[in-house]
């Protein structure tokens, strides 16, 4: 290619990016793709010969971009995604240039990466002491965890290999709370539990884990034999933004000689705000920590951080030597602490450029400026009187229900009709789940670029199309 044809159209594409996330607030939130369009795409277009660059542009234009998931807008609140920020969006054609491996050889991206692994651990009010590795997201840092504390686990017992590993791992038992995300349940099926040796334990009414109940089921795991190895606890569950206060858990596992991993994909970073420093007590006692960069700090996806104290146990978990591999053991590679050998450095470039564009006391403020947002959205349900506020919190998340009358039909099918029409309206949208056994309406606030107007749409949206629904007065 001639370096002036990727010039002009590198040019060209920067200023499509660039009116592209500006356009966005004034389009659909997200737009369905249409099935015909869905098989074409399927099937698969490889031509005989190959065709002009400038093809690429207008194929993401009339193809891709006009059906989006809805995370970049801000009147979206149905899942954990947030919007690509800047300087990340910068970084990643940066990185992409350069196109580092960093999980073998040398190169700066590498120790960029331990370095911003450090910065995270700051953060999270992790100790010194942690190390880890960028993931593509929580689910393979709850895996790279769950991974390492079977592992030490193991190595405690002096059951890593032969006839004795055999018999240990054939008794292991992990815990997490009935709120989990289902990728910890992923993570132990990889490990090799199988599902009756993952135990779900009750949560209190606020859906944090009942400590009493983990501790209860722990001595019935012992007592009939069995090796209880590790916990996972929430630090912000994905249904409701609760979170389960590290230091009993902690406790009760060193009582007990497991591993505490907390799964903080979302909510990992909240102990630097000053008001839910007291539910996370204790969280630099963790053993490891999942933390997502592409939620709340808007990193591009995907960024996920898998977060060690002790980095070396993460090392015993995934260092496996070849001869065509040798690493400086001063410095070692960092495929010695993962599943990868061959990794971006994407992830490492957009972190740092984005922690260095925020600054410690940016991230507070947008930390902050989600949770001025659920509050006000909040203030609002509990003011209307056709909406009643469920058990949400402390994390930004919103849980609510429309005040059904005799026209409505089951709550729970009404509020899924209701978020299934809003979401084809294209105005607002948010997702549904289930709160005691009803099914009601949940909005996530996690797009720095939403603001208070977006939110009086979404409540305009739920009340408008509850009464396309069913006719009744809906204002």
């Amino acid at each position: 290619m001639h370096p002036k044809v990727f010039r002009d159209e590198l040019v060209r594409a920067a200023e499509w990016v660039a009116d592209y996330l500006v356009r966005l607030p004034e389009l659909p939130v997200t737009r369905p793709v249409p099935d015909a369009h869905r098989r074409v795409l399927a099937a698969g277009s490889l031509p005989d010969d190959g065709q002009d660059l400038g093809g690429l542009l207008d194929f993401v234009h009339e193809s891709v971009a006009p059906y989006p998931t809805g995370n970049g807008h801000p009147a979206f609140f149905a899942w954990i995604n947030s919007p690509p920020s800047p300087p990340g969006v910068i970084a990643e054609l940066l990185a992409c240039a350069i196109n580092a491996t960093c999980g073998m050889g040398e190169h700066a991206l590498m120790d960029l990466e331990r370095g911003v692994v450090r910065d995270l651990a700051a953060l999270a009010g992790l100790p010194t002491t942690t190390g880890g590795v960028l993931t593509s997201g929580g689910s393979m840092a709850n895996l790279l965890c769950l991974a390492t504390a079977r592992q030490w686990f193991l190595q405690q017992h002096g059951a890593t290999d032969g006839p004795a590993y055999d018999q240990a791992h054939a008794r292991l038992v992990a815990y997490h709370s009935d709120q989990a995300h289902m990728s910890v349940a992923k993570a132990t099926a990889v490990i090799g539990l199988p599902p009756w040796r993952l135990r779900a334990v009750p949560t209190t009414r606020d859906r944090r884990m009942d400590v009493s109940a983990l501790r209860a089921a722990v001595d019935r795991d012992r007592a009939s034999g069995l090796l209880p190895f590790c916990v996972v606890s929430n630090l912000g569950t994905t249904a409701s933004g609760a979170i389960d206060t590290p230091a009993p858990i902690t406790d009760l596992c060193r009582r007990y000689g497991m591993w505490h991993h907390a799964d903080g994909a979302w909510g990992g970073l909240g102990a630097a705000l000053p008001e839910l420093a007291s539910a996370y007590a204790g969280v630099a006692d963790l053993d490891s920590l999942t933390v997502d960069p592409h939620k709340t700090l808007s990193v591009p996806v995907g960024c996920g951080a898998a977060l060690v104290t002790d980095p070396e146990q993460l090392r015993a978990a995934f260092a496996f030597r070849a001869s065509y591999l040798d690493g400086d053991q001063e410095w070692p590679w960092l495929s010695d602490y993962t599943i990868e050998l061959t990794r971006p450095g994407t992830r490492a470039l957009t972190l740092w450029a984005t922690l260095r564009h925020l600054g410690r006391s940016g991230v507070t403020t947008l930390l902050s400026h989600y949770q001025d947002l659920a509050r006000h959205l909040r203030e609002r349900i509990q003011d209307h009187p056709r909406l009643e506020l469920c058990t949400s919190g402390p994390l930004p998340v919103v849980c609510f229900r429309l005040r059904t009358t005799a026209q409505d039909s089951t709550p729970s099918a009404f509020h899924a009709a209701v978020a299934a029409r809003l979401q084809q309206r294209g105005h607002a949208y948010l997702a549904t789940v289930e709160h005691h056994g009803e099914t009601i309406l949940r909005a996530c606030i996690c797009n720095y670029r939403t603001t208070t107007a977006d939110l009086d749409t979404l409540l305009h949206e739920v009340l408008t199309t509850a009464q396309l629904l069913n006719g009744t007065h809906a204002r």
